[in-house]
């Protein structure tokens, strides 16, 4: 598992792929965002969406399955920040997604050395490469 010294500044780590579907979706949306462009392609239609759209909350499950299933893995203790979050583009119900990050920045702890937080820029595309999502996230490692 990668800790806190494993990682350097502008390395850049891919998380992998996802495949959504209009089944995923909609069974996501009916359960935890049940807006009608998440469950009905003619009312995504209505606001100018090719086809339903994937819910901001699926595309956030996305990127935590992906780097929960990231081998070798992370030592991580705790997310402790998330900062600047785009969402550039819809997801559509069709989109492969992919999911990667750059390390931007390591910070070991003054009173604890046995841990850092680390500051990942993320980035979430279509399989377009078109950019669905962005965001800043930092996570407590240990060393």
């Amino acid at each position: 598992m990668l800790g806190l010294d494993d990682l350097r500044v502008g390395q850049v780590i891919d998380f992998g792929h996802w495949q959504l579907t209009e089944e995923a979706v909609t069974a996501f949306a009916r359960e935890w965002d049940p807006q009608p462009f998440h469950l009905d392609r003619d009312a995504a239609r209505r606001i100018g969406l090719p086809g339903i759209s994937a819910s901001s909350l699926h595309i956030f499950a996305v990127c935590t399955r992906l780097f929960a299933d990231f081998e070798p893995g992370f030592k991580t203790l705790a997310m402790v920040g998330k900062d600047q979050l785009r969402l550039r583009k819809p997801a559509l119900a069709t989109d492969l997604l992919g999911y990667h990050t750059e390390v931007t920045r390591l910070t070991p702890s003054r009173s604890r050395p046995d841990r850092g937080v680390v500051r990942l820029s993320d980035t979430v595309s279509n399989g377009d490469g078109e950019t669905i999502m962005t965001q800043q996230v930092d996570l407590m490692l240990r060393r």
